[in-house]
């Protein structure tokens, strides 16, 4: 099941930015001063190299760690500014080249001002699909809801845009002007298009954009999970993979592929079938061409796939040398990457929590997104066992990040961001930001936090 969204994200007539200044000057407006820019053909533009600042990926780098700068430490949230944009931001807001880029539901893409939230740019794509023109889901409207990539050769971000019909199309964005150079169609391979939700991250790997599909919520329709790859160029043969099953095995948990040792690591959701293994309830390493060369299932896939009990809600997370993942029944799974292991075959297995989004990880301590409130978790290397650790907030179940020696959670549903002590999960501070989209997670670079809420951005300092 795709419990991928929050329902009511409706756009706003009119766009505008509100500073928020320590509580003690009146609100200012900040109106955008660029106007949408048409699709143009690819052109080669200059890269633009990754700083220590940035986060040009989902959770900042490819293994999905969630690690941010160590300085400077973090104790108190304080509110910066307030930018309400066009719709309701669901991927995680990234910083590169002293720009914060978010994408809204309503397929427009900002280049913000970190410091002010001042807009820089912005690009409006596409028509969203209302939720009247969907067989089911919750998001209304449908248009860009994964979180983007930045690719530093060519210094193009990517969004993927759902539209009018049911079409789902690759942007590649110059970071630095807004003129959109990559406009490329990117359909799954198999089911009915308009019956596919683009929620995971993309991901940037040797010259590719990588795009898994899963699901909408409800689980309708004909769509069956699929990881689809184009050329950053534009140019070029798309690949695709798919997953062997006759209906479902969505790829949606937010955080999308995992890279390590150049696999790429996803895990699949619940299938159809609950008599033959059909390759759903799973964890897959597809290498770059996207041919499957390696997969794990739990011994229980088929009353998982009965019982919407599979391993899609997660994220894999890299702890050490092995690969962790829980999912909707409440066991967690080490996994050796080198060798997934087939069906049953775990290094270890340990009653968690019911996980949905991704984690955190810091050396060999995991920060899970669990269903009743975070948790840590610690990995022994040696054993493989996974060893429960304190238990945090229960409405702090989005996913976390660790920076400035704190974990960041938020609580999608009472609008709060929390600071924990990562040792002891003790509430350092925690601040009203508004409600956010399910399994929302924070941004951190320069002094400044970032979160996407159902009507924009929200930053603070700490």
């Amino acid at each position: 099941m795709a419990l991928s969204a929050r329902a009511g994200a409706s756009v706003a007539g009119l766009l505008s930015v509100v500073v928020l200044t320590a509580c003690t000057q009146a609100p200012k407006a900040v109106e955008p001063s660029f106007p949408p820019a048409a699709a143009s053909a690819p052109t080669p533009v200059s890269s633009s190299p990754v700083a220590a600042d940035d986060w040009p990926t989902y959770h900042r780098d490819n293994t999905r760690s969630g690690l941010g700068p160590a300085q400077p430490a973090a104790t108190r949230l304080t509110p910066a500014w307030r930018a309400r944009l066009d719709g309701a931001v669901y991927g995680e807001p990234l910083v590169v080249g002293g720009r914060l880029l978010a994408a809204t539901e309503n397929d427009t893409v900002y280049a913000l001002d970190p410091t002010d939230g001042a807009v820089l740019w912005s690009r409006h794509v596409g028509n969203p699909v209302p939720r009247s023109d969907l067989p089911c889901g919750d998001i209304d409207p449908l248009g860009i809801t994964s979180t983007m990539a930045y690719d530093a050769g060519s210094g193009l971000v990517f969004a993927l845009a759902e539209s009018a019909g049911g079409v789902h199309t690759l942007y590649g964005i110059d970071v630095r002007t807004g003129q959109i150079r990559v406009h490329r169609v990117a359909e799954p391979p198999r089911g009915d298009k308009i019956a596919h939700q683009q929620r995971s991250a993309l991901t940037v790997l040797q010259g590719r954009v990588y795009i898994a599909y899963g699901g909408l919520d409800g689980d309708c329709a004909q769509y069956i999970g699929s990881v689809v790859s184009v050329p950053v160029s534009g140019s070029g043969a798309v690949q695709s993979y798919a997953v062997p099953t006759s209906r479902e095995g969505g790829i949606w948990s937010p955080g999308g592929g995992v890279v390590l040792g150049g696999r790429l690591y996803y895990a699949v959701g619940n299938g159809e079938s609950t008599t033959g293994f059909d390759g759903s309830d799973t964890v897959i390493a597809l290498d770059p061409a996207l041919h499957r060369t390696d997969f794990f299932a739990p011994a229980t896939w088929a009353q998982d796939n009965e019982n919407d009990l599979d391993l899609g809600s997660m994220t894999p997370a890299v702890a050490g040398s092995a690969l962790v993942i829980a999912g909707k029944r409440g066991d967690a799974y080490v996994l050796d990457p080198t060798h997934l292991g087939g069906l049953g075959g775990q290094r270890s297995q340990t009653a968690i929590c019911k996980v949905f989004g991704g984690a955190a990880v810091s050396g060999t301590i995991l920060f899970l997104p669990c269903r009743d409130g975070i948790r840590s978790v610690t990995l022994d290397p040696a054993s493989g066992a996974l060893r429960p650790g304190w238990h945090g907030p229960s409405g702090a179940r989005g996913s976390p990040i660790v920076a400035g020696g704190a974990v960041w959670v938020v609580d999608y549903d009472g609008g709060l961001l929390y600071l924990l002590d990562p040792g002891t999960g003790r509430v350092r501070s925690k601040l009203a930001i508004g409600q956010s989209p399910h399994f929302a997670s924070p941004t951190v670079a320069a002094g400044h936090g970032y979160v996407g809420t159902l009507t924009g951005v929200v930053s603070v300092t700490y």
